[in-house]
Parts: C-alpha cells; sequence; structure tokens
C-alpha cells in the first residue's frame, strides 16, 4: 500500500480530537488580538505621559545635571512607569491568560518577582540604548536613522552575546543534560555538527510555561542549545533527538545572526519612518516636544511601536523559513520524520494547528503544524526506511 502524506497528516492532526483543536483555535486568535491590544494599551500610556507632562516637569526638575545624567534619568523613569501603567495588561495577557488556557502553573507572585528582574533589566538597556539614540540624532542630524540601525545591530549582538551567561540565569537554572541515553544520542548529534557536547543544556522551562519547546541562544562561543524540562518529560527519546536536530539547525544554519541583521535593516526603516511621523504623532497627542528632545519618547516609541506591529507579517515570514530550513535540517540529518511529526502535534495545544492561509501568512513566526508535519510525511514518502 503506498503511503498517503497527506492521510498521515491528517490522522496526526485528528488524534487532538475536537476539543483541544477547539481550544488551541480559540487560544490562538486570542493571542492575535492581544497585539491590538498591546498596542492600544502604548498609546494610553503615551497620552498619560503627554498630558500629565510627566517628563516635561522631570527634565525641568533635572535641569541642573549634566547632559548625559538627565537623559538617562528621563528614560528609566519613562520605562518603570509606563511598566507599571501597564502592569494590569501585562498580569492579564502574560499571566492570567496563560493561567486560564492551562498554560502556566507559575504562582503569582513569582511571575512578579521574574516580572520586577526583567523590569529592571530592560529599564536600565532601554536608557543606555536611547542614550546613545538622542546622541546620534543630536550628532548626526538628518541621517540619525541610518547610524541607529548600525546602533540597533551592535545593541542586539552584545545582548544575544552576554545573555546566556549574565541575563538568562537570573530567570531559569541551566544545566548539562543529564547522563544516560538521552545525552549520549544528543552527543553523537552534536558532534556530526561540528558543536561540543557541554552546547546543549536542560533548563527548567516548566517554572513559567507548560509549553513543549527549546530554543537556540547566544553568539558565537556563547551560543547553546537548551531544551525545556517539559519537553524532556513529555518527549521520547526519537522526539528528543528530532527537536534537538531542528535547534541544531538553527546554529549551523546561523539563524541568529541572519536575525540579528533583519532586525536591524528594519529597525533603520522603523527609526526612518519615525523621523517623518514624529511630528504629527506629537500633535495628535497634543506634545510640543521635537523629535531630538528626550520628553519625546513616549511618541517616539509609540510610532516603533506601531510600525513593529506592521511589519510583523514580514518579520514572521522570515522567521517561518528559518523554522522550515530547520525543519529541513533535522529531517536531512536525523531522519525521523515521525518522531518530529509527534513532537510538532504537541506544540499544536497552543498554537492552532490548522490556520487559514491569511492567518498564518500575518500572525504565525511558525510554519502551521499540519504543514510541517505534512512536510516530515512528505519526507518520509520520498526517502523510505531501507
Amino acid at each position: 500500500m503506498t503511503f498517503d502524506p497527506q492521510a498521515a497528516t491528517r490522522a496526526y492532526i485528528d488524534a487532538l480530537g475536537p476539543a483541544a483543536l477547539a481550544k488551541a483555535e480559540a487560544y490562538t486568535t486570542g493571542s492575535h488580538w492581544l497585539m491590538l491590544g498591546g498596542l492600544i494599551v502604548t498609546a494610553i500610556v503615551t497620552a498619560i505621559f503627554v498630558r500629565l507632562r510627566i517628563l516635561d516637569r522631570l527634565e525641568a526638575r533635572l535641569a541642573k545635571r549634566g547632559r548625559a545624567v538627565r537623559q538617562f534619568i528621563v528614560f528609566a523613569v519613562y520605562f518603570l512607569l509606563s511598566a507599571l501603567l501597564a502592569l494590569p495588561w501585562s498580569i492579564y495577557s502574560e499571566w492570567g491568560r496563560e493561567k486560564g488556557f492551562g498554560r502556566t502553573s507559575q504562582p503569582l507572585g513569582d511571575y512578579l518577582g521574574q516580572g520586577a528582574i526583567g523590569l529592571a533589566i530592560s529599564t536600565l538597556l532601554g536608557a543606555l540604548f536611547f542614550l546613545g539614540v538622542y546622541a546620534l540624532i543630536r550628532r548626526t542630524g538628518a541621517r540619525w536613522w541610518l547610524w541607529s540601525g548600525g546602533l540597533t545591530a551592535a545593541s542586539l549582538a552584545a545582548f544575544l552575546l552576554l545573555s546566556p551567561t549574565l541575563i538568562e540565569p537570573l530567570f531559569n537554572s541551566y544545566k548539562p543534560v543529564p547522563e544516560g541515553p538521552v545525552k549520549a544520542a544528543l552527543a553523537v548529534q552534536a558532534h556530526n555538527a561540528g558543536i561540543a557536547a557541554d552546547k546543549i543544556f536542560l533548563f527548567d522551562g516548566s517554572r513559567q510555561s507548560n509549553n513543549f519547546t527549546a530554543n537556540v541562544s547566544g553568539l558565537g562561543s556563547a551560543a547553546r542549545i537548551a531544551i525545556s524540562d517539559v519537553a524532556m518529560k513529555q518527549a521520547s527519546l526519537d522526539e528528543v533527538r528530532a527537536v534537538t536536530g531542528h535547534e541544531i539547525g538553527h546554529y549551523v544554519l546561523h539563524h541568529v545572526w541572519w536575525m540579528v541583521g533583519i532586525l536591524a535593516i528594519l529597525g533603520m526603516a522603523s527609526f526612518f519612518l519615525a523621523d517623518r511621523l514624529f511630528a504629527p504623532f506629537a500633535r495628535l497627542f497634543g506634545s510640543d516636544a521635537k523629535l531630538a528632545e528626550p520628553r519625546g519618547i513616549p511618541v517616539l516609541l509609540l510610532i516603533v511601536s506601531l510600525l513593529s506591529l506592521l511589519a510583523q507579517p514580514l518579520v514572521n515570514t522570515l522567521i517561518r523559513n528559518n523554522e522550515s530550513a530547520a525543519d529541513r535540517y533535522s529531517l536531512e540529518t536525523v531522519d525521523l520524520p515521525d518522531a518530529l511529526a509527534t513532537a510538532l502535534v504537541k506544540t499544536a495545544e497552543y498554537r492552532n494547528p490548522r490556520p487559514g492561509v491569511l492567518e498564518e501568512a500575518l500572525f504565525y513566526n511558525h510554519p502551521s503544524v499540519e504543514r510541517r508535519v505534512l512536510r516530515a510525511m512528505a519526507w518520509k514518502a520520498a526517502h523510505p526506511p531501507k
């Protein structure tokens, strides 16, 4: 009997059952609306800052301070206060909704504690980054957006280089994969790809999420592959091998570096458009700030947020291409299409496996599970076991 990839794919997806598929669709559709909700919250926060002239008053009180110190404080206060103003929305969108759908078991106190750490880091790094951006606005004039694209690339590279050793351990515990059949199998995969076995870690992802996941982070010698304990507990040995093959694909194909370049270009484009849109947006919100004035940062970041949302379909397309390439790498090097398929189906609990074509194009940063399983089954049909 001829193997039918379409029928095999339907069987894998249908095995989830109508209730699970309906829940995944509801969760995914709601996630799309969260993107719009986040933009609306940013606009409300911007209006509060402008109408109450919070940063204007702060700058006036800091008038005797040096320019760099004054600007750093203004940026830091903006990031801190904006996060606090948006906290109810953050609790709902990042924790409450996840709890309601069974996607997290994290206590609220732990979520808030980790959020405080994340806020401290983002405030420091955000203030330093925009200190650089506004220095470029002041010193390079009309071409500030071009130079800011380079600053974005350098900042992303520095963050990714330092993140595995300085930032990620603040939120999770990363340990070598325990001795046993799993570690032995992954060591062989890593060796075949020219990766040191000590670059593959197990982390306690269950602290924040019940999602079946793994990732690649870092750059150069700091890069590593990390598998969540959720995936390790739920997966068979072959599924772990298939998923790790996918993550090794990201590593070997240099997708992290590739995305740094893409995001730098998009950052440059966003700053270019923000340069043109700042004045009308400032008038819309009732601000008399000029682009070069730090007190105008709420308006600048609102424009960047809007442009980022509009660019999301393009970014998603680029990421989907990388994910497809990583799947292909796993199939070519590990050749476990059924294991890859069953591992992918486990992610369908929080990602509707059967979106419409337009929905996938606009909102999905991974190909749909159905599409990915079908490619795995097509590979199986084209490469029958010997």
